[in-house]
């Protein structure tokens, strides 16, 4: 019985190639979610923004549209810093990782 032995680079690089391959085909694109994510975000601090604004100048009577999109608006950036808190995270426990 002949035991072949283990090429993790090999290996690893097989694997990043296959799943560099997925991301071409549309399987998997983090940076176009990462995009669509990211201004998403900014698109609820706008629409947030011009709820107060608009309610300043007295365009708006109803102070719970306001205040609805102001929480919303918050909401949304305490789950991006969460988030991002959680990648950091992670990123800096791979890069301590013994290879």
């Amino acid at each position: 019985m002949k035991i072949a032995p283990v090429n993790l680079q090999q290996q690893v690089a097989r694997t990043v190639a296959e799943g560099s391959a997925k991301a071409r085909e549309g399987g998997i694109d983090f940076k176009a979610g990462l995009n669509r994510a990211i201004e998403g975000l900014n698109r609820v601090q706008n629409e947030a923004d011009d709820m107060v604004a608009r309610m300043v100048t007295g365009e708006v009577d109803d102070i719970h549209q306001v205040v609805l999109a102001v929480e919303k608006a918050n909401l949304s950036m305490q789950l991006a810093v969460q988030v991002r808190n959680k990648v950091l995270e992670a990123y800096q426990e791979i890069m301590h990782m013994q290879v």
